[in-house]
């Protein structure tokens, strides 16, 4: 393992202020600035979106923001605000760079438009919205990660992560010695063992793992009758299950509900803790 990935890297005051929830606005349409908002009002302290039209509308949160801010119910340096550079090939044809311009170009373009839509001059965390290829870490992709760095060190971005990578990805990186990222976001399936391998990968390097789809991409679990049970013994609701069940294996839990009770009842479940014995039942299910 190179010295640069190894041990606690993030800086302490970038460690105190990591979030316990990510509210996500994927597929949010023109819905999104409604729904964060309520997200906001509903307690959420951080945003996960991307300057990528096709999947988000990230000048719909800036718009959320912008009514937070006036109603005094928060201020920027309340929020954890994550957006993330996407290549051509995620986008549609409403581009935030110049398709003609150099990657790093792009990267830069692509940050500046985000900061725009958020009205900031930074943003907390600065995502690689997934690898050029599925086949392993390539040129562009050091170089995408070079100029998000470049974007970092001039204050534009506090970290950066990476996300919908796999552990070849990961482990390609580092060989590499290309700089270790703060985060590491994956869409985490049960069936896969919960990302097992890359959350392992994760943890001997101190990155935060970000999981998302851990409702929806897990529907046998949700109706499970192991997980229906601990949800009634507890009397918690069945997402509150696997949120604190996604903590105490070492995953920081997004939602993207739409139900502003159901984001009041996922908050919570940053305050409960399940037995031992329940979350070896949980990861048993399944993987």
């Amino acid at each position: 393992m190179p010295a640069s990935w190894q041990n606690s890297w993030m800086p302490p005051q970038e460690k105190s202020a990591l979030p316990t929830f990510l509210y996500g606005t994927a597929w949010k349409e023109e819905r999104t600035a409604e729904l964060t908002l309520a997200a906001l009002q509903a307690g959420f302290r951080a945003i996960d979106t991307a300057n990528q039209r096709r999947h988000y509308f990230e000048a719909g949160v800036g718009e959320a923001l912008g009514k937070a801010y006036w109603s005094g119910l928060v201020g920027r340096a309340d929020l954890f605000l994550q957006t993330k550079f996407t290549y051509r090939g995620g986008q549609d044809d409403r581009l935030p760079y110049d398709p003609s311009a150099s990657l790093a170009m792009q990267v830069g373009q692509s940050l500046a438009s985000s900061l725009e839509h958020l009205a900031t001059d930074y943003v907390d965390s600065f995502v690689l919205h997934g690898p050029a290829s599925g086949l392993g870490w390539s040129e562009a992709d050091a170089e995408v990660w070079a100029a998000m760095g470049r974007e970092r060190d001039a204050g534009r971005a506090r970290v950066l992560g990476i996300s919908n990578v796999s552990l070849r990805h990961l482990e390609q990186m580092e060989e590499s010695e290309d700089a270790p990222p703060a985060f590491v976001q994956n869409r985490c399936f049960a069936r896969l063992g919960w990302d097992r391998d890359v959350r392992e990968f994760c943890r001997e390097r101190n990155i935060v793992y970000q999981g998302f789809s851990l409702l929806t991409a897990n529907r046998e679990v949700l109706g499970h009758p192991v997980v229906r049970k601990i949800a009634e013994r507890h009397q918690w609701t069945i997402p509150q299950v696997i949120f604190a069940f996604a903590r105490q294996i070492g995953i920081l839990p997004l939602t993207g509900t739409t139900s502003p009770e159901h984001m009041r009842e996922d908050l919570k479940s940053a305050t409960l803790r399940l037995p031992s014995q329940s979350v070896a039942e949980i990861e048993s299910l399944v993987g």
